[in-house]
């Protein structure tokens, strides 16, 4: 009945659209007031405030969202998309395989697909239509490609994922890059195919200019420096992930006052907008800890790891209607919320049947990742359509011949593990 009620709560504040964070905090506190009272809650909500704002591992957040910021206000993505452009173009294709290049090098940078999304539209959108690709083709080349930023370290989503099971975030992010390698491998291919088969879509362009090509590395070297740092770093053992996030954040500052990108206008841009989605983050995570604290109390996670156990389900069916169900809730749900309302009962429940937590991990953030794109609620789509103009049913048309390869890697990710572990376990000896 407790848990009924407390369910039912955040469900109704849910569907009247309150905020994810404080729908959870108001179901969490009714539902522990029905467990212990006026005190009970007034001494939990203390300790749970306290051990969030004093956590070293949250630090990881508004690092790697400053470095983000910083690279966004300098403009250095279209940097990359130019050199890829002016190495690329040529081919068939090249400047939709150079968006996925650049989208993968700004992955490895600035940790949100959004904002991936967001700086491509603006940089790349006006250089492909300029010289003649189709509209809906460009489209779908900038939405899917930003989506690499949640798979590729150092994502937003798996240092969440890592605070919320207390699992190695330095791992989880090594654990991303070989999937987040294939997966732009993937689209790669897809354009190509899409350049064999409709030419006329994807025009290759007339000359290759090798002096332009080489000068433009110039002003690449930033983007290559602090993707190195931090992939190195992680992979190296060298630091922690938030002592990563703290140093190629001082690094991009540095370096964008070096080639004088960086006045104080876009300087304070940046802390403001860092400032906010931190705070939009964290509050999430709290009332997330709060709401799982709230089921595990109540036996709500327990009870459904026995009840699945009674059922006769093989591992390998609950996996595959955990992915189904991460799915379907991806086209309707943002990705955070689903993460923060199921991991904690989810997580548990997989590493209960003998599943890998990190393997797990990786798996749900390509069914996240899959989300991004797809209707109804398709965040990228929306973001691309909202910068470049193009009609919201355009793009997603333009997205859908990329979906079954991200159904191609989601099976793989499913059959073989090692493509998820391999590298952390690497880490480990």
């Amino acid at each position: 009945m407790i848990v009924a009620t407390g369910i039912g709560v955040l469900a109704l504040l849910l569907i009247l659209e309150m905020p994810i964070a404080f729908a959870m905090m108001i179901a969490a506190t009714v539902g522990l007031y029905m467990v212990g009272g006026e005190s009970f809650v007034a001494s939990y909500l203390s300790d749970v405030y306290h051990s969030v704002s004093a956590s070293y591992v949250f630090l990881t957040i508004p690092m790697y969202v400053l470095l983000a910021q910083y690279m966004a206000q300098s403009g250095m993505a279209r940097d990359i998309i130019r050199a890829s452009d002016l190495w690329l173009g040529r081919l068939r294709g090249g400047l939709g395989v150079a968006c996925v290049m650049a989208s993968a090098f700004m992955a490895a940078i600035i940790g949100s697909s959004t904002a991936s999304s967001a700086t491509m539209s603006a940089a790349a959108f006006p250089t492909m239509r300029e010289v003649g690709y189709d509209k809906q083709v460009s489209v779908g080349i900038i939405a899917i490609s930003g989506t690499l930023a949640i798979m590729i370290p150092p994502s937003i989503v798996l240092i969440i994922y890592g605070i919320l099971t207390e699992l190695s975030v330095g791992k989880l992010l090594i654990a991303g890059l070989l999937p987040g390698v294939l997966t732009a491998l993937g689209y790669i291919v897809t354009i190509m195919f899409i350049g064999w088969r409709t030419p006329e879509k994807m025009p290759a362009q007339p000359s290759f200019d090798m002096k332009a090509a080489v000068a433009s590395l110039g002003t690449v070297w930033p983007v290559l420096l602090l993707m190195l740092l931090i992939v190195g770093g992680l992979y190296g053992g060298a630091a922690t992930p938030t002592e990563i996030g703290a140093v190629g954040a001082a690094a991009a500052l540095v370096i964008t006052l070096l080639m004088r990108r960086m006045d104080r206008a876009r300087f304070l841009t940046a802390i403001q907008d860092t400032l906010g989605t931190t705070v939009m983050i964290v509050t999430i995570i709290i009332g997330a800890m709060m709401f799982g604290y709230f089921l595990t109390l109540t036996q709500a996670t327990q009870s459904l790891f026995a009840a699945i156990q009674g059922s006769g389900m093989s591992p390998w069916m609950v996996m595959g209607l955990l992915v189904l169900i991460y799915l379907v809730l991806g086209m309707f749900m943002d990705q955070i919320a689903i993460l923060v309302l199921t991991v904690p009962v989810t997580h548990a429940l997989v590493t209960g049947l003998g599943y890998d937590g990190i393997w797990y991990g990786i798996v749900i953030t390509k069914t996240v990742e899959i989300g991004l794109v797809t209707p109804p609620l398709g965040l990228n789509v929306f973001v691309t359509s909202g910068i470049t103009r193009v009609p919201l049913a355009t793009c997603f048309r333009g997205v859908a011949p990329f979906l079954m390869v991200e159904a191609v890697v989601l099976g793989l990710l499913l059959a073989f593990p090692q493509i998820s572990l391999f590298l952390p376990n690497l880490m480990t000896h």
